[in-house]
């Protein structure tokens, strides 16, 4: 049980006893039921490192019933469902301990692979290469200067304030160097800004959640090994791309057409989330992190259609609404969340502080960015969400518990810091477009993506 919270229990004791009267209330019973309540989460907090079945079961209830209940508020309000699942785990973990970080840490190594896979599908499933190639350029820009800006930013904060070395300094600069493909894929599809900017949005996302994948996991090797080498970065960095391209591509293709010889479409999704799996053992086998493998796999079942005509056969019915899929992605999303909540130490302010800066230089880093990258073929309105889209999330969330995995130095820290980053960026964000809804959309196009006005013929 966390001393803070029955540091919270004692001092309101103390309030009771010292008040007697309390307007006719009988403190007696109010001191009774505080003892009720203390020696209950005591009994939760007292099964060992994981409560029991039915606690468990329960604290399973409630995150269900609150993703479902965010994701609507998030609908409604533009307020990613994010913040309250993190709180979630805060408030079942370090605040009333009925699941102990011990526990979290041996689960986590398993469902961590599963959410990344999961969530990089997920992502390829929902771009348009239509839309995507008008302003690819736009968004290997926004991404590779973003990233690496970001990572800049957090490195030096933590080498120069918390004098780790330049290696893990940059790991967790990897870590949190892109925003959340999960986060922005939904917040893109709620507001009023042009086609293009959110597919440009999208792809970035997903190119940087790719980044910081794939770099993590070489500097996660290099830490463990005691050395970095640039050759080796560069060697690492080109065979984890032709990796993934090629499981995506090589084995995309073929199962497409496979698949639709096979006579129980009850199930299409579900083979095709099994092939999703192989490619994932493949990709990790062949040095690549899996990552980029799932998104290009995703990539080409979203665009079916598009690679129907190309192809010249039926592609396999897997929609952007499937039940089975949404289902499923919602599923490992909430509880990812609150488990990286289940691991956040309350008591370190330090860290506190540290993540919170850090995301503020951030923000203003992306601002930067934007100002260099965007020209004035996108509207004001385009811009302004452009800029404040910077939430960190999922891969960030995923990538911080590996170090505590590998036995890393300083592990437990990581998650720690990379709690209050995804945290303040995602309020950052959140405020962020609030002030752009004020902006109206531009009458040539809804939502705002500006064409080059026609030239006028010269007077002669």
């Amino acid at each position: 049980m966390n001393p803070i919270f029955f540091g919270v229990l004692e001092l309101i004791r103390g309030q009771v006893e010292g008040f007697p009267g309390l307007g006719g209330i009988n403190s007696g019973f109010i001191l009774e039921k505080i003892n009720e309540f203390q020696n209950f989460i005591s009994t939760l907090s007292q099964e060992g490192p994981i409560a029991s079945a039915h606690v468990i079961l329960l604290a399973a209830g409630v995150v269900i019933f609150l993703g479902v209940a965010g994701e609507a508020f998030f609908k409604k309000t533009g307020i990613p469902d994010v913040a309250f699942l993190m709180i979630l785990g805060v408030i079942i973990g370090p605040v009333f301990g009925i699941i102990q970080p011990e526990a979290v840490t041996q689960i986590v190594p398993y469902f961590a692979a599963l959410a990344l896979i999961i969530i990089m599908f997920d992502g390829g499933l929902n771009i348009d290469l239509k839309h995507m190639v008008k302003t690819a350029h736009f968004s290997f820009t926004l991404a590779i200067l973003g990233f690496i800006l970001s990572v800049a930013i957090a490195a030096m904060a933590v080498h120069y304030l918390l004098d780790w070395n330049w290696m893990e300094s940059i790991l967790l600069g990897s870590i949190v160097g892109g925003s959340s493909s999960v986060i922005v894929f939904g917040l893109v599809r709620n507001i009023r800004i042009s086609e293009e900017t959110k597919h440009m949005l999208s792809f970035e996302s997903a190119l940087t959640d790719i980044l910081a994948t794939i770099i993590a996991f070489i500097l996660f090797e290099a830490i463990l090994v005691g050395q970095f080498d640039l050759q080796v970065l560069e060697e690492t960095l080109g065979r984890a791309i032709i990796v993934g391209l090629v499981l995506g591509f090589g084995v995309g293709i073929p199962w497409m057409y496979v698949s639709t010889k096979l006579g129980n479409a009850q199930h299409a999704y579900m083979l095709t989330l099994g092939i999703l799996f192989v490619l994932f053992f493949l990709a990790n086998s062949f040095g690549e992190s899996g990552a980029l493998t799932a998104l290009v796999f995703g990539l080409m079942l979203g665009n079916k259609n598009h690679l129907a005509r190309i192809l010249k056969f039926k592609l396999p019915r897997i929609e952007y609404d499937d039940p089975t899929h949404n289902q499923l992605t919602f599923l490992v999303r909430a509880f990812f969340f609150v488990f990286v909540g289940l691991m956040a130490t309350i008591g370190q302010y330090e860290y506190i502080i540290l993540g919170i800066g850090i995301t503020i230089l951030i923000y203003f880093g992306r601002l930067i960015v934007g100002k260099i990258t965007l020209t004035k073929r996108f509207s004001k309105l385009d811009r302004h969400v452009t800029y404040s889209m910077i939430p960190r999330g999922l891969a960030a969330a995923v990538l911080a518990t590996y170090p505590i995995t590998l036995g890393m130095p300083n592990a437990e820290i990581y998650p720690q810091i990379v709690f209050f980053i995804i945290l303040s960026s995602v309020i950052i964000t959140t405020i962020g477009l609030g002030r752009s809804k004020r902006i109206p959309p531009p009458e040539p196009k809804e939502g705002g993506f500006v064409k080059k006005p026609p030239e006028e013929p010269k007077k002669e």
